[in-house]
């Protein structure tokens, strides 16, 4: 069990005993004082569901990429559950940077309930992610995403295939060139 603790919850899991959650959850906007406690649960929710990925950052550089990047340039709401940490998103206009979930709380509606967020205060999104992600692929295929393009993952940090996913309200998909990027 992953204990972070922040201002107003913790990033662990929210489960009871016999694995059956225990509330839905509340999905509200971040503050700034959180973005150590959605640093960890990103490097926990990405460490487990990505292995195969490189590990290109240390915690400390992950909490300083957080703090100083993605609550500076996103909105980022997080989800709890019975006041713990269990997901959160980062979005900007017409892009989802980040959609992550506790790996406990996973298929539990919490990713949906980030993404309903990021598509009610959108008319069109896109976002990237891993052709070797097939879990997070359906998840989004399932909520109305298109694949737009896939690379083969030279323009990433992590050199691995990607591929871009892109959504509108009103079915009119209009691509952006920019990729976002981590330095």
């Amino acid at each position: 069990m992953v204990t972070t603790p922040c201002s107003s919850c913790q990033v662990r899991d929210a489960f009871g005993a016999n694995g059956a959650a225990m509330d839905d959850p509340v999905v509200r906007r971040a503050h700034a004082g959180e973005s150590d406690a959605v640093a960890a649960l990103f490097r926990l929710s990405k460490e487990t569901a990505l292995p195969y990925l490189p590990d290109l950052h240390t915690p400390e550089e992950d909490r300083a990429f957080f703090r100083e990047r993605v609550f500076e340039t996103c909105e980022v709401w997080v989800a709890e559950r019975n006041g713990l940490l269990v997901g959160f998103c980062a979005f900007r206009e017409g892009w989802i940077d980040q959609l992550y979930v506790h790996p406990a709380n996973q298929r539990t509606g919490v990713g949906a309930a980030l993404l309903r967020k990021a598509m009610h205060a959108n008319e069109r999104l896109q976002l990237w992610t891993f052709q070797r992600n097939e879990q997070a692929r359906a998840f989004y295929e399932a909520h109305g995403f298109t694949c737009a393009k896939m690379t083969n993952g030279s323009d990433n940090e992590e050199r691995e295939p990607d591929v871009l996913y892109a959504w509108s309200s009103n079915s009119r998909i209009s691509l952006v060139s920019s990729k976002p990027k981590r330095s």
